[in-house]
């Protein structure tokens, strides 16, 4: 009996405790969420004011350039297959940048990964600042890198492709460091015991077991660097991005142009992600199997 009521205790005990931690949490989450609002008012409140047309008084205008576009793409459609034509060119170099930097970088950040994974990394004292090489190429954008190597360079597709590739490094990188931390020792180790150096128990034990995930994480790269390609063409680096900079500050008169690019960017993307989702599930779960018909 006095155990019944000792374990009937313990259990009343444990469940105030957990009801307790359940009411702090709710309380912490309601006090950061309260904050949050609070830093996101006042840093709204300070752009306004540093705004020269100021945010309320442009609101109204906000669909004035969509309603130009639409309309001159509408008057001037007879001419849209001529300009998908012309910017087609500018695309396919996007796509090659997007393509190069992730090839590059999906290399380099390969073996980044095998030299800054726990177990794995064949000098230990460098996981830690090699890690740190990583995280300052994830935490930079891209736009920041391509500037510095347009000054550097001059424009053109270069510092797109350079920008790019060193953010992939360090995004494929962390990802790819994840990916060996969960793969089988046991081929590393039988490698190890027959006189394999780092090197081909590297290639030999443990990229094939993950090789399918840096695959998929290669192609879900592709499709975030053909955008950032696009984008880093507005800061003169080449691509579709440059030339749909310069349709949209002729302003009226190119609208037309820049709607065709618009299409062509919108097309690309949807294609890329529908194939890599493809290539992505079949990497990752296989190849469906044939049903046989007797």
């Amino acid at each position: 009996m006095v155990n019944k009521v000792t374990t009937h205790n313990a259990v009343a005990d444990l469940s105030q405790a957990y009801l307790a931690q359940v009411k702090a949490k709710r309380l912490m989450n309601f006090i950061m969420l309260v904050l949050f609002l609070a830093l996101l008012g006042a840093g709204f409140v300070t752009a306004d004011s540093r705004n020269a047309g100021g945010f309320w008084d442009g609101l109204g205008n906000v669909f004035d350039f969509p309603a130009a576009l639409i309309s001159e793409a509408v008057e001037r459609a007879h001419l849209m297959p001529g300009y998908l034509i012309k910017y087609l060119p500018s695309l396919v170099e996007t796509i090659n940048i997007a393509a190069a930097s992730t090839l590059l970088g999906a290399v380099l950040g390969l073996v980044m990964s095998l030299l800054v994974t726990r177990g794995l990394a064949p000098v230990p004292w460098l996981v830690g600042p090699l890690r740190c090489v990583l995280d300052i190429l994830r935490a930079l954008p891209e736009i920041v890198i391509a500037l510095v190597l347009i000054f550097m360079l001059g424009g053109g597709p270069v510092p797109a492709m350079i920008a790019i590739a060193l953010h992939t490094v360090g995004a494929l990188g962390k990802l790819f460091s994840e990916v060996n931390e969960n793969a089988s020792l046991k081929p590393v180790e039988g490698l190890a015991s027959v006189g394999a150096n780092w090197t081909q128990r590297m290639w030999l034990g443990v990229v094939p077991q993950v090789a399918p995930i840096y695959l998929s994480y290669a192609l879900l790269r592709f499709e975030i660097n053909i955008r950032a390609s696009a984008i880093l063409g507005f800061v003169g680096a080449g691509g579709i991005g440059y030339d749909l900079r310069n349709t949209m500050s002729w302003g009226v008169g190119k609208y037309d142009e820049a709607a065709a690019i618009f299409i062509l960017l919108f097309l690309t993307i949807v294609a890329v992600d529908q194939l890599s989702s493809i290539l992505r599930n079949r990497l990752t779960h296989g190849m469906p199997s044939a049903e046989v018909t007797l």
